[in-house]
């Protein structure tokens, strides 16, 4: 029989970057003290109204424009209704009919080999990207067997970005993520800081024999890390297969990573399809946005968000940087990814380069291999680093100078990263590093050297 064909499709919630929520002027705060941050919209009393935040309209459009993707100038907003304790007005309020914007697409690139030489870039099409209201968060307490709701996050806004099913293993899902994720952040529509919730993901997986319909899908449901979303979808995809091949079947159901066991497991199941009962949000007119072309003559222009005006101010995406440092520092490809991956690494980089007159692509070796290996080592981020650019950019000339040997100044950066506040030089001098340049001097520390190990020499020298 011939192989199984995995089919991976993404959906993935990123926490607008907002100093509000989407429909209150409640404060947004990751961990402030619970139920601090509820206005009377948010804890759905009656008689209040949503107010859309221009703020998180902006930053949808932006990353709609930076997705590739139509930005619809009228969009919609329905109620999802369903019961949870942590959802007080019994629905949430998102974009089911006309989202804000549609038919974009995402290129990320991955290695197909282990020594990150050979880079492959793929696209994965965007279907649509929605705004919607994030639930407040239920933390189940077990001693006392009591459920607990903390509202602060009901009501912040999120963008719901829906990938098509054009991904077929964890380590794809991962690398396109990872790319929005750097997307996100340079657009500063949202943090996408994982670890606090700000990017969250849900994996639709299922598997099929080539030329067959797509089989059953499970939905792998907020995922918080990268690492765990490869894990995720690469165990749930084998784990079909092996059922599929011991005869059984696919459960069209919910499932949750434990990251902790390595697997996934079942959460609900979605036989009796939920049904949300989709109706329009009586409260919100349909969102229209402008363009150069449409904008009315007389309109406020606080009262209105101008399409072409974000498109002209969308800085350059980490794309564009990469092919940037790659022609200007003539560094390889993969180099420009590491240094783009990691927050900071490229701006100290160029830093470096800038004050040593060490040539880029043997600057890019000390970077990568020296500093990232000590930043990993003690898990600091580059702003972190004990070593600063203009530290490194000082040793790193006296090694150009030959002042130095390459080796001397890996001693000189193990010095440099206990930060102490010494400078390469004092330390090169204290610890008597340098390379000698007088030929006379050498001469005398090898003859000094023979005649302190006479036994050794007489019996080296045949005779």
């Amino acid at each position: 029989l011939a192989p199984w064909v995995p089919v991976v499709g993404l959906e993935i919630h990123a926490q607008i970057s907002s100093n509000s929520k989407l429909f209150s002027g409640s404060q947004v705060q990751f961990a402030a003290p619970p139920n601090s941050l509820v206005s009377f919209f948010d804890a759905s009393l009656p008689g209040t109204l949503p107010v859309l935040n221009r703020r998180c309209v902006e930053a949808a459009v932006m990353t709609g424009l930076a997705l590739n993707c139509s930005i619809n100038k009228k969009s919609l907003f329905d109620r999802k209704h369903y019961f949870y304790a942590d959802l007080p007005a019994g629905y949430q309020i998102t974009q089911q009919r006309v989202p804000i914007a549609v038919n974009g697409s995402l290129s990320y690139s991955l290695c197909i080999d282990s020594k990150m030489s050979q880079m492959v870039t793929k696209t994965v099409r965007i279907k649509q990207i929605q705004l919607e209201q994030d639930s407040g968060k239920s933390l189940h307490d077990d001693t006392r067997s009591q459920t607990l709701v903390d509202l602060n996050r009901a009501g912040v806004g999120l963008m719901e970005v829906v990938m098509e099913p054009d991904m077929c293993c964890g380590e794809e899902a991962a690398a396109a993520v990872r790319e929005l994720q750097l997307i996100l952040q340079t657009l500063g529509s949202s943090q996408a800081v994982m670890a606090e919730g700000q990017l969250r993901v849900d994996a639709n997986v299922s598997v099929h024999r080539p030329g067959e319909p797509y089989g059953v899908r499970t939905e792998v449901k907020n995922i918080n890390s990268i690492r765990f979303l490869a894990k995720a979808v690469d165990y749930e995809i084998q784990r079909q297969i092996e059922e599929l091949e011991n005869g059984g079947t696919i459960l069209n159901e919910t499932r949750a990573f434990d990251s902790k066991l390595g697997c996934t497991v079942p959460m609900r199941d979605k036989e009796g399809k939920q049904d949300y009962r989709f109706m329009p949000e009586p409260n919100l007119p349909p969102l229209i946005l402008y363009d150069a072309k449409s904008l009315p003559a007389n309109m406020n222009h606080q009262q209105v968000i101008n399409i072409d005006w974000i498109h002209e101010r969308l800085p350059d995406l980490p794309s564009v940087k990469r092919e940037k440092l790659v022609e200007q520092y003539g560094i390889l490809p993969e180099h420009s990814f590491t240094l783009l991956n990691e927050d900071g690494l490229a701006e100290f980089y160029e830093s470096v380069v800038k004050q040593t007159q060490m040539k880029p692509k043997k600057v890019i070796g000390w970077i990568l291999n020296d500093l990232l290996s000590y930043l990993k080592q003690y898990s600091l981020t580059v702003k972190q680093s004990p070593v600063s650019s203009f530290l490194l950019a000082d040793l790193l000339n006296l090694v150009e100078k030959k002042e130095i040997s390459s080796s001397a100044a890996k001693r000189v950066l193990a010095e440099l990263w206990k930060g102490e506040g010494k400078t390469p030089l004092e330390i090169v001098k204290e610890q008597k590093l340098e390379l000698l340049q007088d030929q006379k001097e050498l001469e005398q520390i090898c003859q000094a050297v023979i005649d302190g190990q006479e036994k050794e020499v007489i019996m080296i020298v045949p005779g």
